[in-house]
């Protein structure tokens, strides 16, 4: 489903400016063998595409590299075609305003605007992207927000929790030293609490293998709690039973608790400093369909009647179906949507899917964290949503 939704939409992104450009560039301008070839590259994509809807799963990788370079034609494109009709419209607004013939001297601006401000910006929009594809996914940003609350416990006042999501260790190759450089940058940070929000692996528990040394130095005075995400249940690939596919979540597990991590499975854990003390809860995966929907909200918080709690759930539409009308949770982490892994200044097509996509959510004085993820999944790249360290310091007053 995720697959034939990027389809339509680069039918319509490789489509929609080529005709535009063609309409009202090439058709009357360009010599005949470039009118002849102008349609070439998007119909060679638009081919490619249906390959790869058609055998999906047997050129995962390639389909990455695929739409790095259909980004790199196509966006650029539409870039073009944006600025090129702004400028139309805006001299034919001039010309409605005065409502006599424009100069010559005009004229010949106007046309020479057409071509240098539109092919300016398709070719900056082009090196943005080639920035994306090559260095965007190890761009790695640590992001700093407080969260206030009038219940948390004075003791905790300025308690420090470091989180991490969407790691998918299996799209990292051989980029250990990548991974190796986040964690370095994260132990910077001196968190009181590490909390890793899900999606640890893309399918399969041997992906994380090559990596555990380096997670494994993961470090906080209070641990690194964790839950599960909807890759890990490891329902993305083909299992010769059912039998397999559980004892992979398992090894997922075990693994995770050998690097020293505690992953929380509807279960809840207390902190302490003196008297005063916290919980941080964790559930399994809760999503909409045909994302799975495991999380167990009252089991993971029986006993915490009273406390400020901390909750880790993966997805983060779960807030406002049971998080918020169900409990008094004051603050959940969450990750799941990447923000697509593209948002260009500030928008994303995220938004039109998770109503809560990115950064800090507030409602009644109880917040929703939602991190955009350290990895990516489908296609080697990000742009603007660049890969997330989030450090959340907790206050009781301003």
């Amino acid at each position: 489903m995720i697959i034939l939704r990027i389809s339509l939409f680069f039918l319509i992104l490789l489509l929609l400016p080529d005709w535009y450009i063609y309409r009202f560039h090439i058709k009357y301008c360009a010599k005949q063998w470039i009118r002849k070839l102008w349609w070439m590259p998007s119909i060679c994509l638009l081919l490619a595409l249906l390959v790869f809807v058609s055998f999906r799963d047997s050129f995962q990788h390639a389909f990455g590299i695929y739409l790095i370079v259909a980004l790199c034609i196509a966006v650029p494109k539409m870039v073009f075609m944006l600025c090129d009709l702004l400028i139309y419209l805006c001299k034919k607004s001039v010309q409605c305003f005065i409502k006599k013939p424009m100069p010559l001297s005009i004229v010949h601006l106007y046309r020479l605007a057409r071509i240098c401000i539109p092919s300016s910006a398709a070719l900056i929009t082009c090196i943005y992207i080639v920035f994306g594809a090559a260095f965007g996914k190890e761009f790695f940003q640590v992001n700093k927000v407080t969260f206030i609350s009038s219940d948390l416990p004075d003791a905790f006042n300025g308690y420090r929790i470091l989180q991490l999501s969407d790691i998918h260790t299996g799209s990292w190759d051989d980029h250990g030293e990548a991974l190796q450089r986040a964690v370095t940058l994260c132990n910077a940070q001196y968190p009181d609490l590490v909390a890793f929000t899900g999606d640890l692996v893309n399918s399969r528990a041997d992906e994380m293998k090559p990596f555990m040394t380096i997670l494994s130095q993961l470090h906080a005075k209070d641990g690194v709690y964790a839950v599960l995400g909807n890759h890990d249940y490891a329902t993305y690939t083909h299992w010769d039973s059912e039998a397999e596919r559980l004892a992979n979540i398992d090894t997922l597990i075990c693994r995770e608790k050998q690097m020293g991590w505690e992953v929380l499975m509807n279960e809840h854990r207390i902190l302490y400093r003196g008297n005063d003390s916290i919980a941080i809860a964790g559930v399994e995966n809760s999503g909409n369909p045909p994302f799975p929907n495991r999380g167990n909200l009252p089991k993971a918080l029986q006993h915490t009647d009273g406390m400020f709690k901390i909750l880790l759930s993966h997805d983060p539409t779960h807030w406002k179906r049971n998080v918020l009308p169900e409990t008094d949770v004051q603050l959940m982490l969450a990750g799941h949507t990447h923000d697509m892994q593209v948002n260009l200044f500030g928008f994303s097509f995220s938004k039109f899917v998770y109503p809560e996509h990115r950064g800090m959510y507030l409602e009644n004085g109880r917040g929703l964290y939602v991190n955009v993820g350290l990895g990516f999944v489908m296609f080697p790249m990000r742009l603007g949503a660049w890969p997330e360290i989030t450090v959340i310091t907790l206050k009781n007053r301003q």
